[in-house]
């Protein structure tokens, strides 16, 4: 069994941690991982991406091969669409669908959203507002992943959740404790697309 994720966003969002609390899953529970990160210029609110393969075998390559992914998991909408050549045909697009507008020319609003419709398997997620409303600023990233746990399959959500407590337990337990509420809080809006 193989699960093969390419994370996106911009800079800032979040995106490496998410891959630390999977990748903590992942080695907690006995899997192999192999992890790959293109840092854009983050400063500047720039591209990030990584890589991220987990097995119950031994991995060759920490890099994944263009219609492989599994999933594509973002907090950008347009650069969820950036990386849809890696994306298995069946593979799952789970993305905030709130856009991040970093560049003058950003594509316009309403055709992003119309061409994800257009994919068959597409989860979005205004994780922002959701975010917002629960007065959780920092934790768009980990509502993100709640949505896409239910997709994931490799790694329990069980498995998650434990790993929110692991990464986040130095900085103490109301940290904690909003990261897995915020990690709810995505599994949640996930429930019924």
């Amino acid at each position: 069994m193989k699960t093969d994720i390419i994370l996106s966003g911009v800079g800032g969002q979040g995106i490496l941690s998410i891959a630390t609390i999977i990748g903590e899953a992942a080695t907690h529970s006995g899997l192999h991982l192999k992890q790959a990160e293109v840092h854009g210029m983050s400063q500047r609110g720039g591209d990030v991406q990584s890589n991220l393969r987990l097995s119950d075998s031994p991995i060759a390559s920490d890099l994944i091969a263009q219609g492989t992914a599994d999933m594509i998991l973002s907090l950008e909408p347009m650069e969820a669409l950036r990386y849809l050549p890696y994306l298995d045909r069946e593979g799952w697009i789970i993305t905030s669908s709130a856009p991040f507008k970093n560049i003058p020319n950003y594509p316009d609003e309403q055709a992003l959203k119309d061409e994800l419709a257009q994919l068959p398997h597409i989860i979005l997620v205004d994780v922002e507002k959701i975010a917002h409303e629960h007065n959780m600023p920092k934790c768009a990233n980990v509502i993100l992943l709640g949505a896409a746990s239910r997709y994931l399959g490799i790694v329990s959500v069980d498995e998650l959740r434990d790993s929110i407590a692991r990464v986040f337990g130095s900085k103490g337990t109301a940290v904690v404790e909003m990261n897995q509420k915020a990690f709810d809080l995505g599994y949640a809006a996930a429930e019924n697309k």
